[in-house]
């Protein structure tokens, strides 16, 4: 890879992947409803007769590889990113779906926690979620109070 997480490569599956993820998520889907929610692992069994044991699963990978399935079976290209990881100023302006300069602006703003590697920005992925969590709650707040508003001016909404 040539980056850390390599976001810029992020392809779109393909439909026959769409369709192949959409039957992944109807089959293992059951699995997680028939596992006890407090269970730690899942156990599966192949059918394939060339394997012989069953697999034990953390209940959280497979939560999340459903997950990833699901949005493949949408036709969503997705990345997986460790909590702990640093960004590049682009890497961080992909995932925020915003400009590098709008993004160095955040930055210099102290709205972004961050730290240089020589002249190079860097931003953990943790601080950027937290980052990108506060806007979304500020936002729908923000839009409750002018749909709110709007219903005290007798707006139509």
């Amino acid at each position: 890879m040539g980056t850390a997480l390599d976001l810029m490569d992020v392809v779109p599956p393909s439909e026959a992947e769409a369709q192949e993820a959409a039957q992944a998520v109807r089959l293992l889907s059951p699995l997680l409803k028939a596992s006890k929610r407090g269970a730690s692992h899942v156990t599966l069994r192949p059918e394939d007769p060339r394997v012989k044991e069953a697999v034990s699963v953390p209940r959280g990978a497979l939560v999340l590889l459903v997950r990833v399935l699901e949005q493949m079976a949408r036709g969503n290209a997705v990345t997986l990113v460790p909590i702990h990881a640093e960004l590049t100023t682009q890497e961080a302006a992909n995932l925020l779906n915003v400009s590098r300069p709008y993004l160095i602006g955040l930055l210099d703003q102290g709205k972004i926690p961050f730290h240089k590697t020589g002249t190079h920005r860097r931003i953990r992925f943790e601080d950027l979620l937290a980052f990108k969590r506060e806007e979304e709650r500020r936002q729908e707040q923000v839009l409750k109070e002018l749909a709110a508003e709007a219903q005290d001016l007798d707006l139509g909404y």
